[in-house]
């Protein structure tokens, strides 16, 4: 079991990084080569700047019972195909359930993006909460994980 972060806009790679120390799990982050990462306890890894990149490297690195942490839905349907456990930065679980109509949504947001249209999203700033919920939602999939690994 390994934890794969999808590491170019993530906010999060801090606790990411303290939660594993804890646990003791390997954590990979993935960037293009736009980006500029480095970690003591963490491997990067640095691929081309071509679209989707990261997110082909991240998948194709991706095994059964792995943790995943991406704000992209694509990776986070394609990652529960293999059996691994995914996670948004704001702490949402992704789950089977629910991931068909994430996709969906947001297969109609670039719709109306693309026709020239405008929706409304969040563009709060990151808060001190959206850090513990992070962190509280981590712990959690992080003991489910090797929980599950145990079996």
């Amino acid at each position: 079991m390994k934890i794969l972060v999808d590491a170019d806009a993530c906010p999060v790679k801090d606790i990411i990084e303290e939660v594993a120390k804890e646990y003791n799990i390997p954590v990979y982050m993935f960037v293009d080569t736009s980006h500029i990462l480095r970690s003591d306890y963490s491997k990067i890894i640095v691929v081309s700047k071509a679209p989707d990149a990261v997110d082909f490297a991240l998948f194709n690195q991706t095994k059964k019972g792995d943790i995943i942490v991406t704000q992209d839905y694509g990776v986070a349907a394609m990652a529960l195909g293999k059996g691994a456990y995914a996670i948004h930065h704001k702490g949402r679980e992704y789950l089977d359930e629910g991931i068909d109509q994430m996709l969906m949504e947001r297969h109609i947001a670039k719709k109306v993006r693309m026709s020239g249209g405008r929706l409304r999203g969040s563009t709060k700033k990151r808060s001190s909460e959206d850090d513990d919920k992070f962190r509280r939602s981590f712990h959690k999939i992080c003991k489910k994980a090797i929980a599950n690994s145990a079996l």
